[in-house]
């Protein structure tokens, strides 16, 4: 499928747009909080623990990973992507954490610049996520675009996140969300790999979870409210006053991090759980595996450090590593497991 080259062009400056405002606007919720605050870890003052011996190892969607770690997807599609993304898959194979990149539709559109998405070269180990927007389904996106971005990635899984808020408030956004969930469906059945579904910072209901994994979709990347507002990107990029009073309005719209966690691990005890949105550090990733989630994503973090340097990086990678070994030590688990199953977070009435 070839995309007129304006529309291609279009998506290429939105991707540059995103990193700009991301690193040099105030875009984080001010109103409403990823929910991690309303919990308290119970400290142990005899551990009775080699501090050594904690492990931090686990698996997802049957890989192995070294810390319950993603860098959640962000970018692609210009030449300050292409850095970042290379920094970013250094480091997650040296920390055999995963890995997501941004949207690739830009790849689809431009397939000159489907090398600023594929990393694999970079983390040859490492549980990859290539990533779509799931609304393209119903813009004659399918299969055949879906196998390309897991292709140009070399992929694990892909993710299909779902932005209807930020469609709303996107110049020229992509609004048709209807008979979406039959489509979905109908790829999970046809595509080789695992599909994510992920929202972008508004939150996924245990109810639509529900919906999604009995659509077929493999594991669930909450990607709640708490800390970039998509909303408020958009307002930067707004080409006029009335799609700058909508991501005015709705920027702190959504369900905090805590709260999707909770209620989809309520009603889905085994469906393979990422935990984003608002994180952090390491203490915020520790709540939340505590809460169900098997593993956690981070964004801002990682953006902000790639577009510094990859020693940055890695420096992020270590204090989180540490920050998540620090929790289990002071809390008397010598593994996640451990950690989820001891009841050691306790909710702050």
């Amino acid at each position: 499928m070839n995309a007129p080259t304006n529309i291609s062009a279009q998506t290429q400056n939105r991707k540059a747009d995103h990193i700009r405002i991301c690193l040099e606007e105030d875009v984080q919720c001010r109103q409403i909080t990823n929910g991690l605050e309303r919990y308290r870890f119970t400290h142990s003052c005899l551990p009775e623990l080699n501090h050594n011996d904690i492990d931090l190892s686990t698996t997802f969607l049957g890989k192995h990973l070294g810390a319950p770690l993603l860098i959640s997807s962000m970018t692609g599609g210009t030449e300050q992507a292409a850095i970042i993304n290379q920094r970013l898959a250094q480091v997650a194979q040296h920390y055999k954490i995963a890995m997501g990149v941004g949207s690739q539709r830009v790849a689809v559109e431009k397939p000159q610049v489907a090398d600023t998405f594929a990393v694999r070269k970079y983390a040859p180990d490492v549980l990859l996520f290539a990533n779509l927007g799931a609304v393209q389904l119903n813009y004659k996106y399918g299969l055949d675009e879906c196998l390309r971005v897991v292709d140009i990635l070399e992929a694990d899984a892909l993710i299909l996140h779902i932005n209807p808020l930020q469609e709303c408030i996107q110049p020229k956004g992509d609004t048709n969300f209807q008979g979406l969930l039959d489509k979905i469906s109908k790829l999970c059945s046809e595509i080789s790999v695992p599909v994510i579904a992920k929202e972008v910072g508004n939150g996924i209901s245990a109810a639509i979870a529900n919906k999604l994994i009995a659509a077929g979709v493999a594991a669930i990347d909450v990607a709640g409210a708490g800390g970039t507002s998509w909303a408020k990107v958009e307002s930067e990029r707004a080409e006029n006053a009335l799609q700058r009073r909508l991501g005015r309005t709705f920027a702190d719209w959504g369900l905090p991090t805590a709260e999707c966690i909770t209620t989809i691990r309520a009603i889905a005890p085994d469906v393979p759980l990422i935990a984003s949105g608002g994180l952090r550090h390491g203490l915020d990733v520790a709540a939340a595996i505590a809460l169900g989630a098997d593993i956690a994503g981070l964004a801002m973090p990682f953006l902000q450090a790639a577009a510094t340097s990859e020693t940055a990086v890695s420096e992020l990678a270590e204090v989180l590593i540490a920050e998540i070994t620090t929790v289990l030590f002071c809390t008397g688990n010598p593994t996640l497991y451990q950690l989820k199953h001891s009841g050691s977070l306790q909710r702050i009435e």
